[in-house]
């Protein structure tokens, strides 16, 4: 599901902190989100009408095998920050008010079942600690670990909370099942690396999960980060009006996010293995929901544990906040096989959502999933060979009744009109064939243009309020969006964008799409945030990142005009890991290569890796970094201070909806 960020210019920072400047936050129009008009009420009471939204099914499931409900909230470590209050979400109750698709609601009201659930004789899963479940298989010896959350914090707390209940039982064993943080980052919180290595505790995960899982997304970590926080609704209130769900679960701990070396890599297509005394069977799937990613049938058990390739909801082919685009084919091809892998299994269970009971239904789940990802691709490559566009193809292919009816696999995450445009990229690119977007001006100059022909900004602002009044919220974003970035200082436009934005995240089915819609409309009033996510609880993690990931990281943070012309070279050593490297700009381009230092470079930066891991993620202040006995400089200070000068630092707190 969720990738984590690393800072790739933290160490420009440190070394001339004096020469940067930090970002402000852009005043908005101010205001609060409105109510729902007639049209999203009529919306919502049509998509209300044409749904059985009362089937007690999965209401019945979500809840089956409850032992506790947890209460209060986890803490970060030093007390200061609320990673996940239990009492957030206690509103999402009863009907859909008018400001929640209705549908969405249904979704919202299963994920807030939270607590430690029994799922079958000798398997719990604590759910609602985090936006994924932590699951539990009893060992001979102890408690084998199923995907230990995101965060410190979050994981440790789920733990104990499930051995208040269950006893005071060891870890045995620990299971990832993929290479996203949600699933491994809270594994320190289980464990620590020294306990894991003393007791020789057992790490399972799938051939190339940590190559994976510390480098995914560092390259462009900084903009999805801020992306980010559209899709979750990170800064949104918990409220009808605000954030009431993700799709996967109820919310995202932020805390420290850590990873333990797997002992053990699963590299065969099916692989058993006995663990703690209990048989598994795994199955590797990479390359659909995740680069690196397993599934396992516990055979004795009669369950099958389908990771995250199978949830409660249409997964995506590609996040609103960004990644690469996942493959539909390769995905329904393995839940085909997961079709033919579950044999006599009675339970399914995810690493988010709830479970599924009964083979027969099991076997519906699987099929309705594959069939999802399998209609989306066949009708948008059907649709491309006819010449369509994405956003033609996105407005053209609906899903047949047979899978649209099924509330397992609706839109709650991913969205079919999203994932069209996915299928399309992945084959063909996000061009669309028409030379008009070959060379477009910049939304900006476009914008401009576009108002000048229309007669000025009152006059788009006044259609705008035409088609909003009519219920048209498509067009009159469209035609907002034109104004906000052509006169950027116009509030009348700014303020009926957000009530526009506010409309469509009421109607939107995806909790997704809601919190991007409603993100945006809060930006709209208050201007984009101050901080972007604080990257510092990586930390943990980014010790496991091999060092040529962050120097890659560094060549992608390099201003190339500035740097024409700069043929500059720096030595870095890191002397606890016996590790040299060369760093050279050349034609605008830094490179880097592992080697013994030049010594035609203009500067030597000696220093250990903890030193440079706080560097990369902003952590270590820039006196205390530089007065350390870790660190040492030799050669020019001055050609020093150039070198990385020349590499920008994002803060992460771009504007989106405004310029």
């Amino acid at each position: 599901m969720m990738q984590m960020f690393a800072r790739p210019a933290a160490l420009a920072t440190l070394v001339a902190a004096a020469l940067l400047a930090a970002c402000g936050k852009n005043p908005g129009v101010g205001g609060a989100a409105g109510d729902a008009t007639a049209a999203t009420v009529k919306a919502n009471e049509e998509m209300a009408q044409a749904l059985k939204l009362d089937d007690p099914q999965d209401f019945e499931d979500a809840k089956k095998g409850l032992i506790a409900r947890p209460e209060g909230k986890i803490m970060s470590a030093d007390g200061s920050t609320v990673l996940i209050d239990f009492d957030a979400y206690k509103f999402v109750d009863g009907k859909a008010p008018p400001t929640v698709n209705p549908s969405l609601w249904r979704h919202a009201v299963l994920n807030a079942q939270i607590g430690l659930f029994k799922v079958t004789d000798g398997i719990w899963q604590v759910r609602g600690f985090d936006i994924a479940n932590m699951t539990l298989i009893e060992g001979k010896t102890g408690l084998i670990v199923v995907d230990p959350l995101t965060a410190r914090e979050s994981a440790a707390a789920a733990l104990a909370f499930a051995r208040k209940h269950l006893g005071d039982k060891p870890v045995s064993a620990i299971v990832f099942t993929h290479s996203h943080a949600d699933h491994f980052g809270g594994a320190l919180g289980i464990v620590s690396a020294q306990e894991a290595a003393e007791r020789k505790i057992p790490i399972i995960a799938s051939e190339g999960f940590m190559e994976e899982a510390t480098s995914e997304n560092i390259l462009v970590g900084t903009a999805m980060a801020r992306r980010s926080m559209y899709q979750f609704g990170k800064n949104l209130e918990k409220s009808a009006k605000g954030n009431v769900d993700t799709g996967l679960g109820k919310n995202v701990a932020y805390g420290a996010v850590g990873v333990l070396v797997p002992t053990q890599l699963v590299t065969q297509q099916t692989e058993e293995l006995t663990i703690d005394g209990v048989r598994f069977v795994f199955h590797n799937v990479p390359g659909a929901e995740a680069p690196a990613e397993l599934t396992f049938a516990i055979p004795d058990k009669k369950a099958y544990g389908g990771a995250e390739n199978l949830a409660q909801t249409m997964h995506n082919l590609l996040p609103v906040r960004g990644a690469k685009v996942r493959d539909a084919l390769q995905w329904s091809v393995y839940l085909q096989e997961a079709i033919d892998q579950i044999g006599d299994a009675e339970v399914y269970f995810g690493q988010h959502n709830w479970p599924v009971w009964g083979n027969a239904r099991i076997v519906e789940f699987i099929t309705k999933h594959r069939d999802v990802y399998k209609y989306t691709h066949d009708q948008t490559v059907r649709l491309i060979n006819a010449g369509l566009t994405p956003r033609e193809i996105a407005d053209t292919i609906k899903l047949p009744p047979s899978l649209a009816s099924y509330f397992g696999a609706r839109g709650y995450y991913g969205d079919l009109r999203h994932n069209v445009k996915a299928v399309y990229q992945f084959y063909i690119g996000a061009y669309d064939g028409n030379p008009a977007n070959l060379n477009p001006l910049p939304p900006q100059e476009s914008a401009k243009r576009y108002l000048e022909l229309i007669g000025g900004p009152d006059k788009a602002v006044a259609a705008a309020q035409g088609a909003y009044d009519n219920g048209d919220y498509r067009w009159a974003a469209e035609l907002l969006n034109h104004a906000v970035f052509g006169a950027p200082d116009n509030k009348a436009a700014k303020e009926l964008l957000a009530r526009t934005y506010d409309q469509m995240g009421y109607q939107a089915e995806a909790a997704t799409w809601r919190n991007s819609y409603l993100t945006a409309a809060a930006e709209l009033r208050d201007g984009p945030p101050k901080k972007g996510i604080d990257r510092s609880f990586l930390i943990d993690m980014l010790h496991q990142t091999p060092i040529a990931r962050f120097l890659e990281a560094m060549a992608a943070g390099l201003d190339g005009p500035a740097a024409d012309g700069k043929n500059l070279k720096v030595n870095l050593v890191l002397t606890d890991i016996n590790e040299s490297y060369v760093l050279w700009i050349e034609n605008g381009v830094l490179h880097h290569k592992k080697a013994a230092p030049a010594a035609d470079a203009n500067a030597t930066l000696t220093l250990t890796k903890p030193i440079f891991i706080k560097m990369m993620a902003g952590t270590a202040g820039v006196k205390d970094t530089l007065m350390s006995d870790e660190l040492k400089v030799d050669g020019s200070m001055i050609d020093l201070v150039r070198f990385f000068t020349l590499i920008d630092k994002a803060p992460g707190t771009f504007a989106i909806v405004t310029k």
